[in-house]
């Protein structure tokens, strides 16, 4: 019995070392060895991108979504691909933008992949041609209005809604639609003075485009906005910092966060609520492109696919919480559920020419002016 078990051993060793030289040999014989996994399902051929990219070995990530969040990705990618060193910078909408353009047109190093929430700037740099088209396998598991020309692609399905403080506002008080957050606001503008937040959308990309998607979709835009004025609004450059005022009582209610932050704030924090308006409810997208000057062309390729990826979506869904835009991917972070729990007035942003409409030097100003107008304190 002990011989045996030798043998089997002594063949076990054999084999293991067989393999190894075999294995090498072959590596050898490919121009890109594969350094990486390639996904299932994925052409023999993506090993030389997971081959190229691993030569690359770095990837640089200009993003609006905070690192925090973004880590649960990072890990993940650098798990499949630990070749590829991440480098992720958090900024704001605005930031990135201009800083993205700035070094473009120095022909300074810049991001390899853009990624943010502020639809309407990544489409107008899209349009004026600074992403590279790129057909992933996995662009015929996204929703078509998410896919722009091979060249943008929607990464998240995210509402975007009401968050209040439910130790302040009664239940029969809370607003079902913009309607009834304007008489709520109207009716008792001593109770809301300074206790009303929303963007900032003279500093914040995304803020302005939210309120320029608010104006395309309801007739009583203006009128919400001189409820913001009559209420003393507050504004804030991002939704973590709305959120924390909703959450600390300084301010009843928020317009106009991103969903994916404040359900995740309200998990840690009951005493915020979360409103999905009855009249629509817009859904926002993190797009995503590659810098057509890209240092490294062939990692972004693969953070395209790991994003866009079933993998990729699941951890959106699942641990990042940002809302997984996938239909085929579960979890209550996901498209599939919020489309069963609020069917059609959820209101997707497609991404498509109507998004940069605004951004004309005189419509954005002219927005701008009449927002600041009928915001101004009475």
């Amino acid at each position: 019995m002990r011989h045996a078990a030798g043998l089997r051993v002594f063949a076990g060793m054999f084999l293991a070392v067989l393999s190894f030289f075999c294995t090498a040999a072959e590596q050898e014989m490919l121009p890109y060895p594969p350094q990486g996994q390639v996904p299932p399902g994925y052409a023999a051929d993506y090993a030389t991108t997971v081959g190229k990219a691993g030569d690359e070995g770095a990837l640089v990530i200009y993003s609006t979504t905070d690192v925090r969040i973004a880590q649960y990705l990072i890990d993940d990618f650098r798990a499949l691909y630990p070749k590829v060193a991440v480098d992720y910078q958090d900024l704001n909408s605005t930031e990135l933008h201009y800083r993205f353009i700035a070094e473009s047109q120095l022909g300074a190093d810049s991001a390899d992949i853009v990624w943010s929430s502020a639809m309407d700037q990544q489409f107008s740099l899209v349009d004026a041609g600074y992403a590279q088209p790129y057909r992933s396998p996995e662009i015929s598991r996204l929703p078509k209005w998410a896919v722009w020309k091979e060249q943008a692609f929607g990464t998240t399905y995210e509402p975007v809604v009401i968050a209040y403080n439910k130790r302040l506002l009664a239940v029969d008080e809370v607003p079902k639609t913009r309607g009834d957050l304007i008489r709520l606001l109207n009716a008792a503008p001593a109770r809301f003075k300074a206790k009303v937040a929303t963007y900032d959308i003279g500093k914040s990309a995304l803020g302005f485009f939210l309120a320029a998607q608010d104006a395309d979709q309801s007739e009583r835009f203006r009128d919400l906005a001189t409820a913001f004025g009559n209420a003393n609004v507050r504004v804030h450059l991002t939704t973590d910092a709305m959120l924390g005022r909703v959450a600390s009582g300084q301010a009843l209610i928020a317009y106009n966060v991103l969903g994916s932050y404040a359900m995740a704030e309200a998990r840690k924090n009951p005493s915020i609520g979360i409103i999905f308006p009855q009249d629509y409810t817009l859904v926002a997208s993190r797009v995503m492109f590659i810098n057509k000057k890209a240092k490294n062309p062939n990692a972004a390729r693969l953070w395209v696919d790991y994003l866009l990826s079933s993998r990729g979506q699941a951890v959106i869904a699942n641990q990042a919480l940002l809302y997984a835009i996938r239909g085929d991917v579960q979890g209550d972070a996901t498209a599939s559920r919020l489309e069963r729990e609020f069917g059609n007035r959820l209101k997707p942003i497609p991404i498509s020419p109507d998004l940069s409409k605004y951004l004309d030097n005189r419509k954005h100003r002219d927005f701008l002016k009449q927002w600041q107008e009928s915001t101004a304190s009475k």
